[in-house]
């Protein structure tokens, strides 16, 4: 349920409505936006009466909310939702991109990886530590030896670094990274979720394979739930019967979840084509459907990566990709203003 305040409502009035509402037990999410304040009813609804409520002085409208995420609704929050990550803002017309290797394989290739990107452009590195593969006798990353190399990289080189999380008990070996990233094997991990939503740090929900876009707002909404909004969310993806890509981007999704949530959305090109002469078709559709940036695979070496190098760009592929979707990207939001 939405409650939308009156312009200049007077305070006592407001802070008395507010008691009475929370008392009912139902918590309250406040939107501000330049000229209405928004409230987010959140709880067991039935239980309050809405003639009451509309017959309040400061009231001016109540509205029913049919989607069964929230907090992640557009409705609840109609202004766009923008993550700050150190200097890094993601969303709310700020474009970001995220760049390094799916694996960190050794100290020199995440260096030279993190060097390259940041010099091309890129805001935030990505490196995974510990990996999730479908084969438990593929490479697993290298774990904690993994995340310690990609703090030092961050360290060198001030990038704020992004890394995959597998489960609830690493918690505390991810205090030091930036985002910390649910991959899609995870999105439906409802216990890590909950987990994840009382931290205060940001968190990239990767789509799952063959999840709905509610669904995939809905794993957004545990996280919102327990008290941190502080969700992008990625769109890397689903499973078709098509073959010859490893995945079937979904570029219709971020529309859709525009219009739906509040919440800055990224596309993942890597995942979602498996090939990488398809990453930079896909990221310029990306920037033309309106996401606020991309994860892409860098690896110094693709041929010999350990995983994942037939979807990696070596750093030139991926300077020459920066110059043009920083062209594209000031195109766009010229032609939006």
């Amino acid at each position: 349920m939405i409650l939308i305040l009156k312009p200049q409502a007077d305070a006592l009035k407001v802070q008395r409505l507010m008691d009475e509402v929370q008392a009912q037990g139902i918590s309250i999410h406040r939107s501000q936006g330049e000229h209405t304040t928004i409230w987010g009813l959140v709880g067991d609804v039935t239980r309050i009466d809405i003639n009451r409520l509309l017959a309040n002085d400061v009231v001016q409208d109540i509205k029913r909310v049919s989607e069964p995420y929230k907090l992640a609704s557009r409705r609840f929050h109609p202004e766009d939702t923008h993550i700050k990550v150190g200097d890094v803002t993601i969303g709310s017309g700020f474009f970001a991109v995220i760049a390094g290797p799916c694996s960190i394989e050794s100290e020199e290739q995440i260096c030279q990886v993190a060097d390259a990107v940041k010099k091309s452009g890129a805001c935030l590195l990505r490196g995974g530590a510990f990996k999730p593969r479908t084969s438990p006798y593929s490479f697993q990353g290298m774990e904690n030896d993994g995340l310690r190399l990609l703090l030092e990289a961050k360290q060198k080189t001030g990038l704020p670094v992004v890394t995959e999380i597998m489960g609830m008990d690493q918690l505390d070996d991810f205090k030091d990274v930036d985002i910390i990233q649910v991959g899609a094997r995870n999105m439906q991990n409802f216990r890590l979720l909950k987990a994840l939503s009382k931290i205060n740090k940001p968190i990239l929900l990767k789509r799952g394979l063959a999840n709905t876009i509610e669904e995939f707002l809905m794993s957004a909404e545990y996280i919102m739930a327990g008290g941190n909004e502080n969700v992008i969310l990625c769109e890397r993806g689903i499973r078709t019967f098509e073959p010859m890509v490893r995945n079937t981007l979904d570029i219709s999704a971020i529309p859709l979840i525009k219009r739906q949530s509040h919440l800055p959305i990224l596309i993942d090109p890597s995942h979602a084509a498996g090939i990488n002469w398809m990453v930079e078709p896909l990221a310029k559709a990306a920037i033309a459907v309106g996401a606020d940036g991309l994860m892409i695979e860098v690896h110094n070496d693709p041929k010999h990566a350990l995983c994942d190098g037939a979807q990696s760009l070596n750093p030139a592929e991926f300077d020459k990709l920066m110059a043009d979707l920083k062209k594209r990207v000031d195109f766009e939001q010229k032609i939006r203003q």
